[in-house]
């Protein structure tokens, strides 16, 4: 969904919120950010696979979005630090049921797959 019809007033919200967490990392991003600021080089360590492109892009999205906060300390080496806006904890609470749900789905699968030798 591009960003543009997640905008659009007449789409129902679900879609609406679906299009702001949309990709891979984005909710991995707002776990991660739950507990307090991370500067970008410790979420990369933290999430395996993502590149340092994916996830500038991906912050600067979400700060676009009002999920995530970025704050510039003027230091040398200059000091960056992400964390949650309170539209972002909103989210992240919000996505929390549904977290418990794919957890609850999971173990539901492990439950009926069949044993193999």
């Amino acid at each position: 969904m591009t960003r543009k019809r997640a905008q659009d007033p007449n789409v129902c919200g679900v879609t609406a919120a679906i299009a702001v967490i949309d990709g891979k990392w984005k909710t991995s991003l707002l776990w991660l950010l739950e507990p307090g600021p991370c500067r970008p080089g410790e979420l990369r360590r933290r999430l395996p696979g993502l590149s340092e492109k994916v996830l500038t892009q991906a912050l600067r999205d979400m700060e676009a979005d009002g999920l995530v906060h970025r704050e510039v300390h003027d230091v040398l080496p200059l000091k960056t630090l992400y964390s949650l806006t309170a539209f972002g904890r909103d989210l992240s609470e919000a996505l929390a049921p549904l977290s418990d749900w794919g957890h609850r789905r999971l173990e539901q699968l492990t439950d009926t797959r069949p044993d193999t030798p």
